[in-house]
């Protein structure tokens, strides 16, 4: 009964799975959706009304998306630039760790420690892939910077207006950084001053090298001066820095992924001789070791966290 029970529910999880991706890939945000739905600070679009006729993800985001947790969930999914919304991406997470603790429990020997330890990395699952666009995101738009800066100062000195020269940015330059100042420029449209679609584009891009710029088109409109010159000495700046960090994350990598790979490997190890042999793994949990095994289980765990920790450390270098 309890076999028939896990695999109807897997069965069930994967489906809802796929009709969610289907549906999210299939979909179409009208203009005025699209223009409109950039207003907002975390970027979420407005909800149409084929997406109204929704009553289970209506429920999840009023509940979700009245949080703080569900305000931090939705500008972490407009700086990973994923069209979800905060209680789909929660639903998200509660699939991804019944499926991967089903599949865990059935390759573990139908162990519910194999189980529980499943599901719980994959609750993490989809926090680990935003984590993970958000930085290759960052990364492009700050190797992208330098490009936007010339083409603005260019616009600039042939008499250009900065919502011209941002719109020009949003028509010329590729992904990520023309949606972004695409965006900025529907907002600015829309009737919201420069400040605060400068400010909301900060908040979706939290790189160091944009707030430099920003504060440096904040100050030109409150004081004057020669805002394409200064425009052209950070961008001098900023290549200086890009170059620099290129060059740092070169050298680092190598620690990174040996840190990744150290820190993973003994949860691998277990988890084969747990398969292979799994008399031999159980000794840390049979009533004869007492607390013993469950001591040297938890120190093994927080001394990989400590080293995993520590080498993230080491190849965290700030320019």
């Amino acid at each position: 009964m309890l076999n028939l029970i896990l695999w109807t529910g897997g069965g069930l999880a994967v489906l809802l799975f796929l009709i969610g991706v289907i549906t999210s890939l299939s979909s179409e945000k009208s203009l005025v959706d699209e223009r409109i739905g950039q207003v907002t600070e975390s970027g979420r679009p407005i909800i149409s009304e084929k997406e109204r006729s929704k009553p289970l993800t209506d429920w999840l985001n009023q509940q979700v998306a009245g949080s703080s947790y569900g305000n931090r969930v939705a500008r972490d999914l407009a700086r990973a630039d994923l069209k979800m919304k905060p209680g789909e991406y929660v639903t998200l997470m509660f699939i991804a760790a019944f499926g991967v603790a089903l599949i865990a429990w059935f390759i573990g020997g139908r162990s519910y420690w194999f189980g529980a330890i499943g599901g719980i990395f994959g609750f993490m699952l989809p926090g680990m892939y935003v984590r993970r666009q958000q930085g290759q995101r960052l990364i492009k738009f700050s190797d992208q910077l330098p490009d936007m800066l010339n083409l603005v100062v260019n616009g600039l000195r042939a008499g250009y207006s900065t919502m011209q020269a941002m719109e020009s940015v949003s028509k010329e330059l590729p992904t990520p950084i023309c949606d972004e100042f695409r965006r900025v420029v529907q907002e600015m449209q829309l009737g919201i001053s420069m400040e605060s679609a400068l400010e909301n584009l900060l908040r979706r891009i939290p790189s160091d090298d944009l707030d430099l710029v920003i504060t440096a088109v904040n100050v030109q409109r409150e004081v004057g001066g020669n805002l394409a010159e200064i425009l052209d000495t950070i961008s001098h700046t900023i290549r200086e820095r890009i170059r620099v960090k290129g060059e740092i994350r070169v050298l680092t990598t190598q620690v990174m992924y040996s840190g990744k790979f150290l820190a993973i490997l003994p949860l691998i190890v277990i988890a084969v001789l747990y398969v292979m042999n799994r008399e031999y793994m159980m000794e840390f949990f049979k009533p004869e070791s007492g607390i013993c095994g469950y001591i040297a289980l938890g120190i093994g765990a927080v001394l990989i966290f400590l080293g995993y920790i520590t080498m993230t450390k080491i190849a965290q270098i700030e320019v």
